[in-house]
């Protein structure tokens, strides 16, 4: 029960509001991206979360861009209303920057958005904050932390400088942080953002995700997988209605063609 991008239910008394979240690693243009891109697409149209955190946003052929102008399309039915909006940041760094970024695709109404560093080849995240029909608001923050996995130091200084730049600057009592987070559920980094932070995904489960990487996307086929992505939210945001994986599916005539090296994590979260 969607109503232009919000749901929500009233009681005599107050008003709940569901929102949903989701998180995707677009893996850039690499992989197939001609082929695998309307897939893409599609499963994120039959999703059509509120808010959409992107990763390996490829800068050079205007991915985001083309993304959100597609989804809009397919959506919208070819009308003048577009529902999402996109808001993205590039990598600090002339190279990183003009080779990749991150992104956020909004149904919801913007107020601000800001972005810090975290060093490490440029990485940043990126905050957005939305209205919500009950003109309270919502940090959503979408990033994607160091990748090579023996620096576990590295992720958890990118963690630390994260989660204290939400709440020293413009702090906001529901914020949610999605992404690549490039940490198994163990990993410093991950154990540091949950003393403050509770994954979407276990609370709605009771369990992460086996895996979030790779898909068959990756050929040859690698000798490793795991948890990787996550949606982090804030103690204010005390319900989450059910969480799973999603751009999961393969094309109907190819196995091996998935919307991405990765899957995406979708939640539905209950607001008060």
């Amino acid at each position: 029960m969607t109503d232009d991008a919000r749901d929500v239910i009233r009681h005599s008394s107050f008003v709940i509001m569901l929102i949903t979240l989701a998180t995707i690693n677009l893996r850039n243009r690499a992989d197939r991206w001609a082929e695998r891109r309307h897939l893409l697409v599609a499963q994120l149209v039959d999703a059509a979360p509120d808010l959409i955190s992107l990763q390996e946003v490829s800068m050079p052929i205007g991915q985001g861009r083309w993304l959100r102008n597609q989804i809009n399309m397919r959506l919208s039915g070819g009308s003048t209303k577009r529902p999402y909006r996109l808001i993205q940041k590039r990598k600090q760094g002339f190279v990183t920057g003009y080779r990749e970024g991150i992104g956020i695709l909004t149904k919801l109404p913007v107020l601000h958005d800001e972005s810090i560093g975290l060093g490490y080849g440029g990485r940043v995240a990126l905050r957005v904050n939305v209205e919500l029909p009950n003109r309270q608001s919502l940090d959503f923050v979408a990033t994607h932390l160091h990748h090579i996995a023996h620096d576990k130091e590295a992720r958890l200084e990118q963690a630390m400088k994260l989660v204290g730049w939400l709440g020293d600057r413009r702090r906001t009592p529901h914020q949610a942080i999605a992404g690549d987070f490039n940490e198994l559920p163990d990993g410093l980094a991950v154990q540091y953002i949950k003393q403050g932070f509770r994954s979407a995904y276990a609370a709605a489960n009771g369990y992460e995700p086996l895996a979030t990487f790779p898909t068959a996307l990756l050929q040859p086929l690698v000798d490793w997988s795991g948890c990787l992505d996550y949606i982090f939210l804030s103690p204010t945001i005390k319900q989450v209605q059910s969480a799973s994986i999603f751009c999961d599916k393969p094309a109907d005539e190819d196995d091996t063609l998935y919307p991405s090296d990765h899957v995406g994590l979708l939640a539905e979260i209950e607001l008060g």
